[in-house]
């Protein structure tokens, strides 16, 4: 088990904010909706493990269930709608932080062209295609609190048996990180044992963070909070390392 987390502040934040966003409900009806298209048109979530995980996000953010049918509904052409497509960009924020785009878009050239603006509006610029990839690594992460648990070292073997890869523990939870293909799997059996998970989901993960100071980590956080606001744009992933100063630097604006 490791004993710091390099992402659970990052995934704090983005938590916090993705809660306060009136177009989380749309970011998550398009997922579903590429997930069915990417996937050959298999609706059923048994055989099509990123619509699987693509339900489970929005119904953790309680998207309602008929919002999750008629998404899924667009996906397999059953209602009409607009056609998405996936586009990753890569680029740099303040102090040389790591940064990468998940978009999913009908108009390529405007999604571009607002990504762009937004890099340079706020101190950054968008590199060429693996330019950061290789800073990060895409894994399921389960997070667990501590004081749900009866016994933490059971829980711990636990999770070992169920898939996996590594523990970590930080302000009062457990990180699981899981390959993403085991994470339906390990996600399932925590479930069945009655181990309450906190939040979940597959994504990208960076295999280090960097430090900034407060004013540096201030005005990345500006960056990264104007990317997540667009529209077209689902996930936004960076390496920054998250103090309490920079935290508390951002609510204060």
């Amino acid at each position: 088990m490791s004993g710091h987390s390099k992402w659970h502040s990052i995934k704090h934040k983005k938590a916090k904010e993705d809660a306060k966003r009136g177009n989380l409900f749309g970011k998550l009806s398009k997922s579903i909706i590429v997930a069915i298209k990417d996937g050959g048109g298999v609706s059923d979530p048994k055989d099509n493990i990123t619509l699987a995980n693509a339900i489970a996000k929005a119904k953790e953010y309680n998207m309602p269930q008929a919002n999750i049918e008629r998404a899924v509904k667009r996906g397999t052409g059953e209602i009409e709608g607009e056609s998405y497509e996936s586009i990753v960009y890569e680029g740099y924020g303040p102090g040389g932080i790591a940064i990468i785009v998940e978009a999913l878009t009908e108009n390529r050239n405007r999604t571009a062209s607002d990504v762009r603006n937004t890099f340079a509006k706020y101190g950054g610029n968008l590199g060429e295609s693996g330019s950061v990839s290789w800073q990060f690594e895409r894994k399921g992460l389960l997070v667990v609190e501590k004081s749900a648990l009866k016994d933490e070292e059971e829980f711990m073997l636990e999770a070992i048996d169920f898939g996996a890869e590594d523990i970590e523990e930080a302000d009062g939870v457990f990180e699981v990180k899981v390959e993403p293909a085991d994470f339906i799997k390990v996600k399932e059996s925590f479930e069945t044992n009655n181990i309450s998970i906190k939040t979940s989901e597959i994504g990208l993960i960076p295999k280090s963070t960097v430090e900034l100071s407060v004013d540096e980590g201030k005005r990345a956080m500006k960056l990264i909070n104007a990317l997540e606001e667009h529209d077209d744009i689902q996930n936004v992933h960076s390496n920054i390392e998250l103090s309490q100063e920079i935290l508390d630097a951002v609510d204060e604006g």
